[in-house]
């Protein structure tokens, strides 16, 4: 007698789960790649940015570019690791794109629009790594 086993098909639940996954890797993916671009940009070109007298948070750009450089790549092989579904991404991934949203906080005055946009994405990929629960063996969510 043999045992066949049949495939088992993945629920709504954990397609949704997976997407989102996908959807987190993607946006971090984005997101670093921006900030490398934007460490770039000031490290090569500290005139690119305006430069506010009065900020508290007040850095000098050349330095700062390089916290965005090393940032953006760091989140970059995050994401890698979350495509790979790699087990510790997905804190890995919450925690650079939180640092993300504070550096980008730090450098409001120096691009203020690209900064708001980068901490919205980053909001977005925090939120699409904390929503997914993984089910355990037996299909239910822990």
């Amino acid at each position: 007698m043999t045992a066949t086993h049949a495939a088992r098909t993945p629920t709504a639940k954990e397609q949704w789960a997976t997407g989102l996954t996908a959807f987190g890797a993607v946006m971090l993916m984005l997101a670093g790649l921006l900030d490398i671009f934007r460490g770039i940009m000031a490290i090569a070109h500290d005139n690119v940015f305006v430069v506010t007298r009065s900020y508290v948070f007040r850095f000098d750009l050349t330095g700062w570019g390089w916290i965005h450089v090393i940032l953006g790549a760091v989140a970059v092989a995050v994401s890698v690791g979350l495509l790979k579904v790699a087990p510790w991404a997905r804190v890995a991934g919450v925690v650079v794109a939180a640092l993300i949203i504070i550096a980008n906080f730090l450098s409001l005055p120096y691009s203020p629009v690209w900064s708001i946009v980068v901490i919205a994405f980053s909001a977005f990929i925090i939120w699409a790594l904390c929503v997914v629960r993984e089910p355990d063996s037996s299909g239910a969510p822990r």
